[in-house]
């Protein structure tokens, strides 16, 4: 029953994710884990897929490899990070948007030491220090990810894609989220959304699960440690009814809690220090290993690979060959050592689900369901911990950890892309900070002082809904001033948490041109001015414009009221109201960004990395197949059937060229250009040109000449056939059966000729029967046949004449159509294709 319901469930995505007759292009989402990404792709007949790596794996670390002119990703640069860590740049995520002198820098350099971080300048951020010429920004490093996850996503679609939903926590603030963006923007990809992942894993539940939506709503809680933080949301499930598509579901995120330092990859630190203490007690050697990075790397590596295993298992034997100075390391480590070693963790467990509930202002009664996301939550402490705190019978596995994020974000990708047609589920996404607008106004008391007061309006409540707009006025000012977008109250948050939050000052908005643009109505009423703002799917901030608002009397434009007397006007103002038109009119914003700025223009682009690795895939790809002629031709020149062609002289000036171009590779070969490659390659192709076209016309003979033998005798046997057909009968003139036997009778003296020459030719020498000229001769025997078979397909049968003494001659002029029948009324030689309609639909 499961089963069905799974492929009943599938085939009503295929059809809801059929293609528009607008557009037919692919996209992707990019689930953009600390550790890990998950991408997938939807495109014409593909509902909804994970795109599959190089390695056929269906996650990739989220790794960058940048070492002299090397850049590796994925599981590439992860290898390498055992090897040469310094240059293997990870856990990207925690520094974006963060200022250098932010706490978070600084655990980001005590858990990746062998880095070298320096402070830009200009924006106040970190830098990845690579070399003395070298600097990477973590937006960069981001953007290279995305890009390649791009490539993966186009190599598995077999498309281009440009358009793509991306992932990020549900704590990013608007400093982080735009951070993302610009990675995004570096590595030419159009971000339609960027979606909070417990948003994304909620779609994904509730798609598959869209016949059990009602009217009733339904409250589940997805709690999802992954390898850097850990979230726990509260999302309402219900229909609710739409102008435009009628009753349909929707899922509304209702409370959020997170803990930014909880998650797997701070337990797999602990147990690399503990394997560490371990190496270091058994005093194999004098030195620390905890101050040998690459030693380090190895322990960390193992320490994953024990912390999977000991979900399973009750104990393990950890083991590293050649640790340090090719000693080799081996322990072992219990379950119960690794629940001490991260006890303190394990009591932060709970902190999300009361803040997600406390955020909702729901109690524990009020939700349905807890369901696992995120890889850490496998670990069998974390579930038990959890499972006590939500006071449930059980916790829920009932959707895929690892891949449902990607599957919601691509399922929004699609609603969002113009090229797919989607059955609408609507998302109500919450902001998890507030935002509020301040401003300092001067004041008179009673006494007759003035003073300033500073005043605080809220323009987005913690966890308010987004996508919405919101309009701000000022009442009370005539003149230019300036206000300033600002967090809320954050007390909600820990000290930890808002130690690492950044700056709770976003944007001073400075604006000009107030004062004038009301003097143009000086006759007006007032009515402020207006900004407004819009809180973007992306849950980005933005603020679209500003501007002065007056209301302006219809009637005061139109008459002149100094003509009319005071009764007049009297009169007029009892028996109609005035009508009022309102102006608005832009003024001059100018912003100053005051958490974090964007890059610089000249950073926008990592192209010229791109084209770098193009040139250096395109340079392997040309040695590769340099040497592989190099190999395989020098193995030819033994093998029979080149013997049998090649000269004495040709073999020697062969081999001798492919023996000094094996010796050049070992020597110069190595550091040559993609130019110098490609040169000797043609060189070598050009030399063994005569002797590879000898061979290959060798081995077509035989079939093409069986061919063609086969096509003489058929067409011969037609011929003899058609002119046996009686006189009264005949529908071939005599000039069409002349004609094929002409064809017939100069083919058979053509291959008589030809083959008796090259009989008589030398194997070394250029043949004179050519493939080529065998398969014209075919083609021009089956032309003519072919013309005399569609000829008597459409032929009619002639009259017979009656037997009584009164006869009607047949009219010659016409031919009578009958219904059915096909008519040809074409006289050239070639049957005419008829046209043909090609329909593409879904698998």
């Amino acid at each position: 029953m499961r089963r069905k319901l799974t492929l009943s469930v599938l085939f009503c995505l295929v059809l809801a994710l059929f293609p528009s007759q607008t557009a037919t292009v692919a996209v992707m989402s990019v689930d953009l884990g600390s550790e890990w990404m998950k991408v997938a792709i939807v495109k014409p007949g593909v509902p909804m897929e994970i795109a599959l790596n190089k390695e056929s794996r269906r996650k990739t670390p989220v790794a960058v490899c940048l070492k002299e002119n090397e850049r590796l990703f994925g599981d590439n640069a992860l290898g390498m990070s055992v090897k040469n860590p310094k240059f293997v740049y990870r856990h990207l995520q925690s520094l974006l948007g963060k200022k250098h002198d932010n706490p978070q820098v600084a655990i980001y350099q005590k858990r990746f030491p062998e880095h070298k971080l320096v402070k830009d300048e200009i924006r106040g951020t970190v830098l990845f220090r690579n070399s003395e010429e070298m600097e990477y920004s973590p937006e960069e490093l981001l953007g290279m990810v995305l890009n390649y996850s791009r490539a993966l996503a186009q190599d598995f679609a077999e498309q281009p894609i440009k358009d793509a939903v991306i992932t990020v926590p549900a704590f990013f603030n608007q400093a982080e989220r735009r951070a993302v963006l610009q990675a995004a923007q570096m590595a030419g990809v159009k971000v339609l959304q960027l979606i909070n992942d417990n948003t994304a894993v909620a779609l994904n539940y509730g798609v598959f699960r869209r016949k059990d939506i009602n009217s009733t709503a339904q409250n589940i809680m997805f709690y999802d440690m992954g390898s850097g933080s850990t979230t726990a949301t509260i999302v309402t499930y219900q229909t609710v009814k739409t102008k435009e598509s009628g009753t349909q579901p929707q899922l509304q995120i209702r409370g959020v809690g997170f803990d930014r330092s909880l998650g797997g990859f701070e337990m797999e630190l602990r147990l690399r220090d503990h394997l560490a203490k371990l190496f270091n007690e058994q005093k194999k050697t004098p030195k620390d290993v905890r101050e040998n990075h690459r030693a380090m790397a190895k322990l960390l590596k193992e320490a994953q690979r024990l912390k999977t295993v000991l979900s399973a298992n009750a104990d393990f034997m950890a083991q590293v060959e050649g640790l340090m100075e090719d000693i080799d390391f081996k322990a072992k480590v219990t379950r119960v050592e690794f629940e001490d070693l991260c006890a303190d963790l394990f009591e932060k467990v709970p902190g999300p689900v009361h803040e997600a509930l406390s955020s909702a202002e729901m109690s524990l009664d009020e939700i349905e369901q807890v369901i696992l996301v995120g890889g850490a939550t496998r670990v069998p402490k974390v579930q038990e911990v959890l499972l006590k705190a939500v006071g449930k019978e059980e916790l829920g596995k009932n959707i895929n950890a690892d891949e449902a994020g990607a599957m919601g974000a691509v399922y929004q990708a699609a609603a969002l892309s113009k090229a797919f047609k989607v059955k609408p589920f609507l998302v109500r996404e919450a902001a998890v900070f507030p935002i509020q607008v301040e401003f300092t106004r001067e004041t008179e008391e009673e006494d007759g002082s003035k003073s300033l007061k500073h005043n605080k309006r809220v323009l987005f409540q913690r966890m308010a809904p987004y996508p919405q707009r919101k309009v701000i006025t000022f009442n009370r000012y005539t003149d230019d001033f300036a206000f300033y977008i600002n967090y809320g109250d954050l007390s909600f948050l820990s000290e930890d948490d808002l130690s690492v939050f950044g700056s709770f000052n976003l944007t001073t908005v400075q604006l000009s041109g107030v004062g004038s643009s009301f003097q143009k109505h000086i006759d007006a009423e007032s009515k402020g001015i207006k900004a407004h703002f819009n809180m973007d799917e992306s849950g980005v901030l933005l603020l679209d414009r500003v501007s002065t608002t007056s209301l302006e009397s219809e009637d005061e434009k139109r008459t002149d009221e100094a003509e009319k007397t005071e009764a007049e006007k009297e009169v007029e103002k009892k028996a109609k109201p005035q009508k009022k038109s309102k102006i608005s009119e832009d003024v001059a914003v100018e912003l100053q960004v005051n958490d974090i700025l964007n890059p610089s223009l000249e950073a926008i682009t990592l192209q010229d990395l791109t084209d770098r690795d193009l040139e250096k895939h395109e340079r392997e790809k040309t040695l590769n197949s340099l040497e592989a002629f190099i190999f395989e031709t020098q193995d030819k020149m033994y093998q029979e059937e080149y013997q049998a062609v090649v000269s004495e002289e040709e073999k020697e000036e062969i081999t001798a060229k492919l023996s000094e171009a094996s010796a050049w590779l070992d020597e110069e070969g190595y550091s040559a250009t993609t130019k110098e490659l490609r040169e000797k390659l043609q060189e070598l192709r050009k030399l063994c040109k005569a002797v590879f076209f000898r061979v290959e016309e060798r081995k077509k003979w035989p079939d093409r000449l069986v061919a063609l033998d086969n096509m003489l005798n058929q067409s011969s046997f037609f011929l003899r056939g058609a002119r046996s057909i009686p006189e009264d009968d005949q529908i071939f003139t005599d000039v069409e059966l002349k004609t094929l036997e002409k064809v017939i009778n100069e083919t058979t003296t053509w291959k008589n000729d030809t083959v008796a020459e090259q009989e008589k030719r030398s194997p070394t020498e250029r043949p004179v029967l050519l493939s080529k000229d065998i398969e014209a001769k075919l083609s021009l025997l089956d032309r003519e046949v072919n013309y005399l078979l569609n000829k008597a397909k459409f032929a009619k049968p002639k009259a017979k004449p009656k037997n009584n003494s009164t006869t009607t001659p047949p009219k010659s002029s016409s031919k009578e159509i009958r219904p059915g029948e096909e008519h040809n009324t074409d006289s050239s030689s070639q049957s005419q294709p008829k046209d043909e309609t090609v329909t593409i639909g879904t698998s």
